[in-house]
Order: C-alpha cells, then sequence, then structure tokens
C-alpha cells in the first residue's frame, strides 16, 4: 500500500478529496524548491507527517462549528488540509488561515485557488489581525503553550475551542501555562507521534 493508500483508507474519504491532495503534494513540491514550506527531509513522508498529522484534528470538532481559524499557517498545516476535508465532510465551513510571511501567504492562495477550498488568508501578524470569532482556532508547531494561548483567545469565541498539535513536551507546557490561565482541557495521543498529543482546551480565561 502506497503512502497516499494507507491515508486515504485511514480516513475513508473520497476519489475527489484525494485528487485535491495529490494536487496540494504537487503545490507543495513545486513551491518548496523556491521558499521555505516544509523540510526537505519531510517530504517523502508527508502523506503522513504532514496530511494525517494535520487531519486528525478535524474528527474533534464540536457540532455546529462554522468558522475554523488557522494560527501561523505556514504551508496550510493543519488549515488547509481541514479545508480540504471540510470540502467533503462540511462543505459550509469556512477556514481562516493567519500568515504573516508574503511568500507563504501567496502560497496559501494559490492552493485555495486552484483547489477551490472555502477558506481565505489573513495577511498580517496573529497579534496585529482584528479578531475574527472562530468556533475553533488551531495550531500546529507555532509556539509553547504560554505564548500560544494569548494569541489564540484573540482570534476565539467566547465558548470556542482551541485545538493544538503538540510534541514531546505538552505535558510540562501544561504545567506552565496554568500559572497563568485557566481552561478545560482534552488530551488525546496523537496519531503520527507517539509522544506527542492533541490538545483541546475550552472556557480559556487568565487566572
Amino acid at each position: 500500500m502506497t503512502p497516499s493508500e494507507a491515508f486515504q483508507a485511514e480516513l475513508d474519504v473520497s476519489r475527489e478529496t484525494m485528487t485535491r491532495f495529490d494536487a496540494y503534494v504537487l503545490l507543495l513540491e513545486k513551491w518548496t524548491k523556491a521558499i521555505n514550506l516544509v523540510a526537505r527531509s519531510t517530504t517523502p513522508n508527508i502523506w503522513r507527517r504532514h496530511f494525517l498529522d494535520s487531519a486528525q484534528v478535524f474528527s474533534y470538532r464540536p457540532k455546529g462549528t462554522t468558522i475554523w481559524v488557522d494560527l501561523g499557517s505556514g504551508a496550510g498545516f493543519p488549515g488547509l488540509v481541514v479545508a480540504i476535508l471540510a470540502a467533503q465532510f462540511q462543505p459550509s465551513l469556512k477556514t481562516i488561515c493567519i500568515e504573516s510571511d508574503q511568500r507563504k501567504v501567496a502560497f496559501l492562495r494559490t492552493v485555495i485557488r486552484e483547489l477551490n477550498l472555502n477558506a481565505t488568508v489573513v495577511s498580517d501578524r496573529i497579534e496585529n489581525a482584528a479578531p475574527v470569532g472562530g468556533d475553533i482556532v488551531s495550531a500546529r508547531a507555532l509556539a509553547p503553550l504560554p505564548n500560544l494561548l494569548p494569541l489564540a483567545t484573540r482570534h476565539l469565541k467566547s465558548d470556542g475551542n482551541a485545538i493544538f498539535l503538540k510534541g514531546a513536551s505538552y505535558l510540562s507546557e501544561i504545567d506552565e501555562v496554568k500559572k497563568r490561565w485557566a481552561f478545560d482541557i482534552q488530551t488525546f495521543p496523537s496519531k503520527t507521534d507517539g509522544k506527542g498529543a492533541v490538545l483541546i482546551l475550552g472556557d480559556i480565561r487568565r487566572a
């Protein structure tokens, strides 16, 4: 089974969705030659390392989610992966990617246009962008939790959830952030990182 076939089997997505992901791969490979979108060492494992890793957050969206905000989207992880899955499973879901690097902004907009996704890009620093009011705010490999929560709450509805993909240090980050913030938290093991986790935070407030 090829990596793309394993990805399709894991997520049970349609052929149309796979066509979008195939096109995404080609755009990533093309643009990465010119700008630093993803580490060259990870491109052979893109289906699992980037696509499946990003896709796992989609199943955690609460019912009624209409606006998904992705912070520091970079190459589109997890924001554009969410948008591709939403095209099949929840077309009404709007994805908003916030990214300050102009070259990455151009890439994100190219993918959105060519794949016909229900998504937009805000070209600004996260802390400067006008508050979006997302039902969900996501981030992957962006910043430690103490630095991440002020950014997330700026763009999150008061009753929204933050979903973060975290590596091996997530427990120490949780301990550190609890010194200044209070929240409800659910922790799920990562499907792609044996030491990582998916964190879902709600009712976020300063302690």
